[in-house]
């Protein structure tokens, strides 16, 4: 509304209220003067713009990759991991050693020895027994044995995050004794 008519409508509240308190006996005639004043005003709205029309995107190739496919992400940091020079990513195309078929969670240690002036470990995997030195490969994540002691096994170990890097990550196999495993 505009301010002059607020203000005529203000002024007409006023002055019917003042006729209301003057008297009961003509109450018709305010009443008759509020419709004609409900009748008389016009409020003004502007009209709504009219809306845009839409127009759908056609997807013309049915054999494309759908680009919403969680896959083609995938697809795509695999090949991002195997350009870039990461000096953590481990060589995937050398011939893996037989401790790295197992999971370090089934290896047990069992005990430790020395041989030639080197210590290994002693490494239960089911019912057979392994010998296990600095430097030897071990698990499923790359990884590889960095110290031998007389009470457990260092492991670094190299694994891919979410995004794809490849980081390093301490592993430590202890030796077990008989009464961990009654």
């Amino acid at each position: 509304m505009s301010g002059y008519m607020m203000k005529r409508a203000g002024a007409l509240a006023a002055a019917a209220l003042l006729l209301a308190g003057c008297g009961d006996s003509d109450v018709k005639e305010v009443r008759d003067w509020m419709d004609q004043v409900k009748h008389d005003t016009r409020p003004a709205v502007k009209p709504l713009a009219e809306p845009k029309d839409f127009i759908p995107f056609a997807y013309g190739d049915r054999e494309a990759v759908d680009p919403f496919n969680p896959n083609k992400l995938l697809n795509q940091l695999a090949k991002a991991a195997e350009t870039s020079p990461d000096p953590n990513k481990p060589d995937l195309k050398r011939p893996r050693e037989l401790l790295e078929n197992f999971p370090l969670d089934t290896m047990r240690m069992v005990g430790t020895m020395q041989k030639g002036g080197a210590n290994y470990a002693l490494l239960q995997v089911d019912r057979a027994v392994y010998q296990v030195r600095a430097g030897q490969r071990i698990g499923q994540n790359f990884g590889i044995v960095t110290r031998v002691g007389d009470d457990a096994i260092n492991i670094r170990e190299v694994v891919q995050d979410a995004a794809g890097e490849w980081v390093e990550r301490i592993a430590k196999l202890e030796l077990q004794s008989k009464e961990n495993h009654k």
